[in-house]
C-alpha cells in the first residue's frame, strides 16, 4: 500500500498557483504570460494536480 501524507505547505501553495493562473485565464487577461498560459491551460491543470497528487505520494515534496 502506498504510504500518504499530507502534501508540505510549498507543493500545496505551487498547486494553487498553477490552479489560479489556469481559472484566472477564463476571466481575465494576464499581462505578461497570458497568452503562455491561455495555449497551455488544459496542462496547467493537469500539472497541478500532478504537482499536488506527488506531494501526497511523496514525503520529500
Amino acid at each position: 500500500m502506498l504510504s500518504l501524507s499530507p502534501p508540505r505547505l510549498v507543493t500545496f501553495l505551487l498547486s494553487i498557483v498553477l490552479i489560479g493562473l489556469a481559472v484566472a485565464s477564463f476571466y481575465l487577461k494576464i499581462p505578461t504570460i497570458g497568452a503562455t498560459v491561455m495555449k497551455y491551460r488544459t496542462w496547467f491543470f493537469i500539472g497541478a494536480y500532478a504537482v499536488l497528487a506527488l506531494g501526497v505520494v511523496s514525503r520529500s515534496l
